[in-house]
C-alpha cells in the first residue's frame, strides 16, 4: 500500500506504556462506556464526541483496558489530519496488526482489500461493498473466539473511503460480538456515522469536577492563578491541566493567556507554542520533523533523520509535555501540539522537513506527492503532474474524496491557467462519488474563474448537476439545470443534452408538469443529430413515457444493441425499458449490465430505483432487495437522502406484498421522513403504495385506501405522471372492500381517459381489473378475461396472480366453482414462489371454498420465516457458502448462520443438506416462468 498508517501504536492491539491520564468528572460518561464494551451490550456502536481537549482519548483507553481485561481484542485506528487525502489509509492502519485473518478471508473478499489497499493487481480497483462485506466478514470471525472491540479515535479525520467502509459494517453489526467506539469532535461532520448512531457528548466539567482535577495536578494552582486558570479553561480537561502546568512552571504565571474569548483550541496551542522557546535546536528540528510525517514509522523515521526514541533529544521535550514514548516510538500528546510545533516553524524550515520525508519516500510514490505538494510555495509542473497521477491510483482504489483532494491540490500548483482548470474540474467530478455537492459547487465555481473555456465549463456544469439531480433540492436543482442547457443549446448541445437528461430525472422524482413543459421546449431549440440520438430518447421517456409511446419503444432494441459493450448504457435503456412498462426488456438489460460491470461503489445513478422496481415486477423480490441493500448503503454513507428513500420504498412494498405489514410501514415512514413530499412526489408515491399494501395485506381496507387515495387529487388526476397508475387496480381492491366504489369509478375512468392508447399491455390489464373489479358482478367477467389475455402479462406474475385470484373469487361466488379450480391453483402456486403471505391464505381458503384438497406443501413452511429469513433459506438451498450468501445480501457469514439456525426448527429440519429438496418444487416453477 502507498499510504502507511498513522501513529504506528494507534493500529496495534498492544497497550501503551504510559500511564492512564484520571478521569475526573467523567464518571457517567465511563459508565456508559463499560457498559458498552461488557458482554451483551445496547447498542453495538457508540459515537463519543467532544470538543478539543474534553477527554474522549482518555475515556477510549479506559473503555479498551476494560474490554481488554475482559478478555476481548482490540482493534484500534487514529484519525490523522495529514492522512485525510490518502485513500483507505485508515482501514489499513485498523486492519494491519491482523494480517493472518486477512488472509484467512474468501478469494474475493481477499482480493478486495488488497485492492483497496493498492497491494492487488486489480487495474480496475476493488468493488467498495465487497471491501465492507470483507471488513464485516473479518470482525465477525475474529469474534468466534473472543469478544471484539473496534476503536475509532478522531474519526472526523478518516479518510472518506475508510469512513464509507467502517460506517457499511457500523449498521450490520446488531447480533455480532463485536462493538465498535468512534470518538470524533463535537460538530464535525463523520459521514456515515452522524445519523441515528448513539451518540454520547463530552459536556464542559462543572465547577466542583474542574477543581477537583486542579487538585491532582503536581502543584496545585491557588488564589487569583487559580480563579484565571478556572476562568480561561472553561471546563476543559485538557486545558486545566496544561495551563496548571504552565502556570507552574513560571513565577509569575505570564504563559497563561489573556483573559478573552478566545477558543480553547487556540489557548492550548499558544501553550505549546511557548514551550518550544527554552528547548534545544536538535529538540526542536526533531519535533518539527515529526509534526512534517504522516506517520512515526521507524522504516522511514530513521532515513529521514530522525533521532530514535532512546536519543537524549527527546528528554527536554518529554519533560515539556510535548511528546511521549509509546513502545519504540515517540509520539505528540496530542494532535495540537503537532500543530503547534509545525506552525511555530519558519517556511523554510518545513520545507527542509518535508523534502527530507519526501527524499526518504520514492518507493511510495502517493504520501511523496504530498511531501513535495508541502514544499512548494508557488506553482510547479512537476509536483502538479505527482499529484494528479496520485489522484489517478486513488481513484482506481474506490478513493474519490482523496483523488478530488489531490487534483484540487494540483490545480494550486498548475501553472498555466487552463490546466489549473483542467484539473478543478476532474476534482469535480471525483469528489461527485463522495456525494459532497458544496464541495463539488465550490470545485466547479473555481475552475470557472480560471477559464472562460466553453467546453470545459459544459463539462464543470454537468458534473455538479449529475450529482445535484440526487439530492432532495428538486426545484431549485431543475432550475439550474434546465438554465444551464438553454445556454448551451447552440454552442454545446451534447453538453445541453447531457445536463437535460439530468433534469429530466428531477422532472420523474419531483412529478412536476411544468417541468416537462421546459424540458421540451430546450430539446425543441437543440440541432437534431443521430449522435445524440440515444441522449434525446432518454429524455424524452423519462420526462414523458406516454408521450408518442410506441415510437419511444421501437427505439429500444436500437439502443440495447449500441450499449452492448456500455454497461452504464444497457444500464439506461433498461431504465427506460421499466419506464415504457417493457419490464421484460428492463430486467434483461439488467441482468447483461451487471454481467459486464463490476460495481465500483459508485453513486447510484439517476432513477436507479429503476432496477429494483423492475424486479420486484418481474417477481425477483430477492435481487429486488439486493439492488436496495446496495443503494442503501451507498446512498447513506454518501449522505444521499433520495436515494435511501427511493430504495426504502421498493423494500417497504416487497415487505408488505410478503405480510411482515410492520416493517413495512417503518421502511415507508422512514422514506417519507427523508423527502419533502411536495419536492418528490415520486418517492411520496411509493410510500403510499407500500403503506396501502401493508394495510391490506393486513386486512385493513379502509386504511388501505386512504392511503392509496392520497395518490389522487380531488377531481382523481395522478399526483405522480407515472407512479400512480400501477396501484388503480389495488385502489379498486380496497374501494369495494369497504364501500368507496363509486369514487374509485371515477378515478379509474379518468386514468384510463387519460393514457388513452398511451397504455401499456400491463397497465390495459390493470385498468380492466379495477373495472372488473369495480363492476356490477354480471358486468365483471369480461374485465377479468380481458386483464388475462394478452400472454405478456406473465412477465408480471404477482399482478396476475392477483388477477386470477379475484377472477376465481368472482366464478365460485356466480357457483361456477369447477372452473374458479384452475385459476385458484396456479394463482396459489406464483404466491408460495413469491412467498406472499397475505395472499398465500386467501387463496387457500378460497381454494378449500371451492373443493380443493389444498394441502402445506412444503414450499409453504416458508411461510412462516421473515423475508430476510426466506432469502437465506433459498440462497443456501441453491448450495451458497455462508460467507457466499453473506456477501451477496451484505451480511457477516455469522449473522447467515444464526439466520439459518432460527429458520431451521420453523421449516421443520435439522440439516442444511435437506434445503434442496424443501423448496425444490418451487425453485423448479421459477425457473420454468423465468
Amino acid at each position: 500500500m502507498d499510504e502507511h498508517t498513522g501513529d504506528r501504536g494507534a493500529g496495534r492491539e498492544a497497550e501503551p506504556d504510559h500511564p492512564g491520564e484520571p478521569i475526573v468528572g467523567r464518571e457517567t460518561e465511563l459508565a456508559r462506556l463499560f457498559r458498552a464494551v461488557d458482554p451483551m451490550p445496547a447498542d453495538p456502536v457508540l459515537m463519543l464526541a467532544g470538543e478539543v481537549g474534553s477527554g474522549k482519548s482518555a475515556l477510549l483507553e479506559h473503555a479498551v483496558r476494560r474490554a481488554a481485561a475482559g478478555g476481548a481484542r482490540v482493534l484500534r485506528a487514529e484519525g490523522r489530519e495529514s492522512e485525510s487525502s490518502l485513500a483507505y489509509s485508515a482501514l489499513h492502519q485498523l486492519l494491519r496488526p491482523v494480517p493472518a485473518e486477512v488472509d484467512a478471508l474468501p478469494e474475493r473478499q481477499r482480493a478486495a482489500l488488497r485492492d483497496a489497499f493498492g497491494e492487488g493487481p486489480s487495474a480496475s480497483g476493488p468493488d467498495l461493498m465487497l471491501v465492507g462485506v470483507a471488513v464485516l466478514s473479518l470482525l465477525s470471525d475474529m469474534g468466534e473466539h473472543q469478544p471484539m472491540l473496534v476503536v475509532l479515535d478522531d474519526a472526523q479525520w478518516f479518510d472518506r473511503a475508510s469512513l464509507d467502509a467502517l460506517s457499511f459494517v457500523a449498521r450490520r453489526l446488531e447480533g455480532e460480538p463485536v462493538t465498535m467506539l468512534v470518538g470524533a469532535r463535537g460538530g464535525d461532520h463523520v459521514p456515515g456515522f452522524d445519523r441515528n448512531v448513539p451518540t454520547l457528548t463530552l459536556e464542559p466539567l462543572d465547577n466542583a469536577a474542574a477543581g477537583q482535577l486542579l487538585d491532582l495536578q503536581p502543584e496545585s494552582p491557588t488564589g487569583r492563578t487559580r480563579s484565571r486558570i478556572l476562568d480561561q479553561a472553561g471546563g476543559n480537561p485538557l486545558a486545566l491541566v496544561e495551563l496548571a502546568r504552565t502556570a507552574s512552571a513560571q513565577d509569575p504565571p505570564a504563559g497563561l493567556p489573556a483573559a478573552g474569548p478566545l477558543p480553547v483550541a487556540d489557548h492550548l496551542e499558544r501553550i505549546f507554542a511557548a514551550r518550544l522557546s527554552s528547548l534545544p535546536a536538535s529538540t526542536t528540528r526533531a519535533l518539527l520533523l515529526l509534526a512534517a510525517m504522516d506517520s512515526a514509522d521507524s522504516a522511514i523515521a530513521v532515513p529521514a533523520g530522525l533521532p530514535p526514541a532512546e536519543d537524549p533529544a527527546w528528554l527536554p521535550a518529554r519533560q515539556s509535555g510535548l511528546v511521549r514514548r509509546t513502545g519504540p516510538d515517540i509520539r505528540f500528546r496530542h494532535p495540537l501540539v503537532r500543530s503547534a510545533v509545525y506552525h511555530a516553524a519558519s517556511w523554510g524550515a518545513q520545507r527542509e522537513a518535508h523534502l527530507a520525508l519526501a527524499e526518504t519516500l520514492r518507493d511510495e510514490p502517493d504520501r511523496r506527492a504530498w511531501h513535495l505538494a508541502a514544499a512548494c510555495a508557488h506553482p510547479d509542473a512537476a509536483v502538479s503532474a505527482e499529484l494528479e497521477r496520485t489522484a489517478g491510483r486513488a481513484r482506481r482504489r474506490g478513493g474519490h474524496a482523496a483523488a478530488a483532494q489531490a487534483l484540487r491540490r494540483a490545480a494550486d500548483l498548475a501553472p498555466l491557467r487552463e490546466d489549473s482548470a483542467r484539473l478543478l474540474v476532474e476534482a469535480a467530478a471525483a469528489a461527485v462519488f463522495t456525494g459532497d455537492i458544496a464541495w463539488v459547487e465550490e470545485l466547479v465555481a473555481a475552475a470557472r474563474t480560471r477559464t472562460d473555456d466553453v467546453a470545459l465549463l459544459a463539462t464543470a456544469a454537468v458534473q455538479a448537476g449529475r450529482l445535484a439531480v440526487l439530492t432532495v433540492r428538486h426545484t431549485v436543482v431543475f432550475s439550474r439545470l434546465a438554465a444551464a442547457a438553454e445556454q448551451l443549446a447552440a454552442s454545446r448541445p451534447a453538453a445541453a443534452l447531457d445536463l437535460l437528461s439530468g433534469a429530466a430525472v428531477v422532472r420523474f422524482y419531483s412529478g412536476e408538469d411544468t417541468q416537462r413543459h421546459r424540458i421540451q421546449e430546450v430539446l425543441r431549440r437543440l440541432p437534431a443529430n443521430a449522435s445524440y440520438a440515444g441522449l434525446r430518447t432518454w429524455v424524452a421517456t423519462v420526462s414523458d413515457p406516454f408521450d408518442g409511446r410506441a415510437r419511444l419503444v421501437s427505439s429500444l432494441p436500437r439502443l440495447a444493441a449500441e450499449a452492448e459493450d456500455r454497461p452504464e448504457r444497457l444500464t439506461a435503456v433498461g431504465i427506460m425499458a421499466w419506464l415504457l412498462d417493457e419490464t421484460p426488456q428492463a430486467v434483461r438489460a439488467f441482468d447483461e449490465a451487471f454481467d459486464r460491470w463490476e460495481a465500483q461503489g459508485a453513486l447510484p445513478e439517476g432513477l436507479g430505483g429503476a432496477v429494483a422496481w423492475a424486479y420486484v415486477e418481474r417477481g425477483r423480490w430477492e435481487q429486488a432487495r439486493a439492488a436496495c441493500a446496495r443503494v442503501t448503503a451507498v446512498g447513506r454513507a454518501a449522505g444521499l437522502d433520495h436515494a435511501v428513500a427511493c430504495a426504502a420504498t421498493v423494500e417497504a412494498t416487497v415487505l408488505a406484498f410478503q405480510g411482515d405489514a410492520s416493517s413495512a410501514r417503518t421502511r415507508a415512514e422512514d422514506a417519507l421522513t427523508q423527502v419533502d413530499p411536495l419536492e418528490s412526489r415520486s418517492v411520496a408515491v411509493y410510500a403510499r403504495r407500500a403503506l396501502g399494501a401493508a394495510a391490506a395485506a393486513e386486512g385493513a381496507y379502509e386504511t388501505a385506501y386512504d392511503q392509496l387515495r392520497m395518490l389522487f387529487t380531488a377531481d382523481g388526476t395522478p399526483t405522480h405522471y407515472h407512479a400512480c397508475y400501477p396501484a388503480l387496480a389495488d385502489l379498486a381492491a380496497a374501494a369495494v372492500r369497504c364501500g368507496r366504489r363509486e369514487e374509485a369509478v371515477a378515478i379509474v375512468e379518468r386514468s384510463a381517459s387519460a393514457l388513452a392508447d398511451n397504455a401499456s399491455p400491463r397497465l390495459r390489464a390493470l385498468i380492466s381489473r379495477a373495472r372488473g373489479l369495480l363492476a356490477d358482478p354480471e358486468d365483471a367477467e369480461p374485465h377479468f378475461r380481458a386483464a388475462l389475455a394478452d400472454p405478456v402479462l406473465e412477465y408480471w406474475p404477482f399482478e396476475r396472480a392477483q388477477t386470477l385470484l379475484d377472477l376465481a373469487e368472482w366464478l365460485r361466488r356466480r357457483r361456477r366453482v369447477a372452473e374458479a379450480r384452475g385459476p385458484l391453483t396456479e394463482a396459489l402456486e406464483v404466491f408460495r414462489r413469491l412467498g406472499a403471505r397475505p395472499w398465500i391464505e386467501r387463496a387457500r381458503a378460497e381454494s378449500r371454498a371451492a373443493g380443493l384438497d389444498v394441502t402445506d406443501a412444503a414450499p409453504d413452511a416458508l411461510a412462516g420465516l421473515s423475508p430476510q429469513q426466506q432469502q437465506i433459506v433459498r440462497l443456501a438451498a441453491r448450495g451458497l457458502t455462508n460467507r457466499e450468501i453473506g456477501e451477496k445480501l451484505f451480511l457477516s457469514p455469522r449473522t447467515v448462520s444464526s439466520h439459518l439456525y432460527r429458520s431451521f426448527p420453523k421449516l421443520g429440519i435439522t440439516a442444511r443438506s435437506q434445503l434442496r429438496d424443501l423448496i425444490e418444487g418451487t425453485l423448479a416453477t421459477a425457473a420454468h416462468q423465468e
